[in-house]
């Protein structure tokens, strides 16, 4: 069979970056066979009436529902992971480690720290059978296998959608062959179901049926001699590393008055500062108080978050980058590359610009070495003027069993890690 049918395609329902599918997936897509048989829209289908938004297949009763797990390969069983244990988070970690996503000249592979999967897959009323992994069924009873669901309430285009947020799908380069994304795919959506909710959000770096969006990834260079070392960019023609390095250089602090690092008590405020900036926008989040504060309070080494304070003590801007390394695959001087992903921002004070380069002095601060951010929301305000390049890596938003006319990039209010 063809290497990118659902097994190699779905492996990647991810969030994108630099570690991206290349450019051509959209013109190379191949007929899905698993997604054909799934309630998600046709590659070939245009949906371009803003009326059209809703389910495609109605929720159906607890009593239709598959109520026994679907049948796992021989060797194999399923496992509820429990994430909060120090040793399952160090099984998760190091499958991912080793097996998840690399971009396609195999250089990077990301490597989510367990302080971030434990935030990535904890927030309140987080549903811990939607953490189910795969088990060999003998021996040592390794983790071979992976997939997560988180509930979110979504609004698209107006109307508030209860969801899961699908991520870290990931299956052991030994067992590729297994098809077991295609039955990871499948068990996940009959526990989902089993809670009384039939949508769900994801994103990949490859073309499945059937986007609701497609954005690009920028970089932004902090530490541009290091990029360059590791492959991950290169020197621009007619460039010196000298002149390359005071081309990126920033200032030594943040520039904006009242700038400072978000606190607890900062919440409130903060979360009805984003609550009403992301109402513009056909694709966001509802969040309430307490998954604002999870989602966006800073945790070391995880997420960082800043506010604008005035005078008068009111909360006027937010800006947010959550951290996401990389290992460098076979370089002999480095083998850690630290990024920071654009997050929620909003600037009511200060030109979106002006925010953003001290959310990069900050990252600069902690030792990132390149600043990612998708051309979604307002970022196209400030991504050239602050010298972001244009990468190489797609990601594309999806909906599961919900059809809605396609979206620009700047129409998606919505950040999956």
């Amino acid at each position: 069979e063809r290497r990118a049918d659902v097994m190699q395609l779905a492996e990647q329902l991810r969030r994108g970056g630099s570690l991206g599918a290349s450019s051509s997936d959209a013109a190379r897509a191949p007929a899905h066979k698993f997604w054909d048989t799934q309630p998600v829209p046709k590659l070939g289908e245009t949906i371009d009436d803003e009326a059209v938004n809703g389910v495609i297949e109605p929720d159906k009763p607890l009593a239709e529902l598959r109520q026994q797990p679907y049948a796992m390969p021989e060797g194999f069983g399923w496992s509820d992971l429990d994430v909060t244990s120090e040793d399952v988070l160090k099984e998760i970690y190091t499958l991912l480690n080793e097996n998840y996503v690399e971009d396609d000249d195999a250089m990077f592979r990301f490597d989510y720290s367990m302080a971030f999967l434990q935030w990535a897959l904890t927030p309140p009323n987080y549903e811990p059978t939607f953490h189910l992994g795969v088990r060999a069924a003998r021996g040592s009873k390794k983790l071979m296998a992976f997939i997560t669901g988180v509930p979110a309430w979504m609004t698209v285009r107006g109307k508030k959608v209860r969801a899961v947020e699908i991520n870290f799908l990931c299956v052991h380069k030994k067992l590729r062959t297994k098809r077991l994304a295609p039955v990871l795919i499948k068990e996940i959506t009959r526990r989902v179901n089993l809670q009384g909710i039939f949508q769900a959000v994801y994103t990949a770096g490859v073309v499945l049926p059937k986007p609701i969006a497609s954005c690009r990834y920028y970089h932004r260079s902090l530490d541009p001699k290091k990029l360059i070392e590791i492959g991950f960019s290169r020197l621009m023609p007619r460039m010196t590393m000298a002149r390359t390095i005071k081309l990126y250089k920033l200032p030594e602090a943040p520039q904006t008055p009242g700038f400072r690092a978000m606190v607890p008590s900062d919440a409130a405020k903060a979360h009805a500062l984003l609550a009403k900036y992301l109402d513009q926008f056909p694709l966001h989040p509802h969040l309430d108080e307490a998954e604002f504060a999870h989602w966006c309070m800073p945790r070391p080494g995880v997420v960082d978050a800043f506010v604008v304070e005035d005078q008068a003590g009111e909360l006027t801007d937010l800006c947010s980058f959550y951290h996401l390394p990389s290992t460098v695959i076979g370089n002999d001087k480095h083998s850690t590359l630290k990024a920071a992903y654009s997050f929620y921002n909003v600037a009511t004070s200060v030109p979106l610009r002006d925010l953003m380069r001290d959310a990069l002095i900050c990252a600069k601060a902690v030792e990132m070495d390149v600043f990612n951010a998708l051309n979604i929301m307002e970022n196209d305000r400030f991504l050239k003027d602050l010298k972001f390049g244009i990468g190489d890596g797609h990601l594309q938003y999806y909906l599961y069993n919900w059809k809605c006319a396609e979206m620009k990039p700047a129409d998606i209010g919505l950040v999956l890690l």
